[in-house]
């Protein structure tokens, strides 16, 4: 079994409120999850204009593991409403 970890960080366009900022983070927490994997927002809470988005997935190979955590980090890079500043990867496998 293999584990992978994505955390993107995201700096967010003309966001005013804590408000606007869920309004924003909400949607692309959900269009994640259609892949079947856990995602959340991880940290900069408190911050308007940033978020980090946690995703993780299990898989039984590294490459279904690593395509999946590639569509996840493209499917933010898409949305024209922020930009990605950072995506760090890790896959964990049975030798780790």
């Amino acid at each position: 079994m293999y584990l992978g970890a994505l955390e993107l960080d995201i700096l967010l366009g003309d966001v005013r409120s804590l408000k606007e900022k869920r309004s924003v983070v909400k949607p692309v927490i959900a269009a994640l999850a259609r892949y079947g994997v856990s995602v959340a927002q991880t940290g900069d809470h408190d911050v308007y204009r940033r978020a980090h988005i946690g995703v993780a997935v299990a898989g039984a190979d590294a490459g279904h593991v690593g395509d999946i955590l590639d569509t996840c980090e493209r499917t933010v890079a898409a949305r024209p409403e922020f930009q990605l500043l950072s995506a760090r990867r890790r896959i964990f496998g049975p030798e780790d």
